[in-house]
């Protein structure tokens, strides 16, 4: 836990934690898709329009993506924001490569099973 002084600023003996870049935005997305969803679903349950529950998710996106960029741009402000490491990024490749296959495989899914 930081200590401040009597005028905001960090104490000079305190090590600064850094986030690397991207950490709120992912962050803040998860939770706006958990929130937005989660009061998604039971409206479209209890109002029998499911579109509720479809759009949850895509929503629970578009505001965490706001809110954890502006958390991101106060944190590179103050310096508190580092660029990734080499194994940060093999990483994050790493999981797009495996969300857009398993986002295409649902699609394929949603197809075959919309013609059978």
């Amino acid at each position: 836990m930081s200590t401040y002084n009597i005028y905001g600023e960090m104490s000079m003996n305190e090590k600064v934690e850094k986030y690397p870049e991207g950490h709120f935005i992912g962050r803040w997305m998860c939770i706006g898709i958990l929130i937005i969803s989660g009061i998604g679903i039971p409206f479209g349950i209890i109002t029998h329009n499911y579109i509720f529950a479809y759009i949850g998710p895509a929503i629970g996106v578009a505001f965490g993506m706001i809110i954890g960029q502006s958390i991101e741009n106060k944190y590179k402000q103050e310096g508190r924001i580092r660029s990734l490491t080499m194994k940060e990024k093999k990483i994050k490749k790493n999981v797009v490569i495996a969300g857009t296959f398993i986002f295409a495989l649902g699609v394929f899914v949603c197809i075959l099973f919309g013609f059978l």
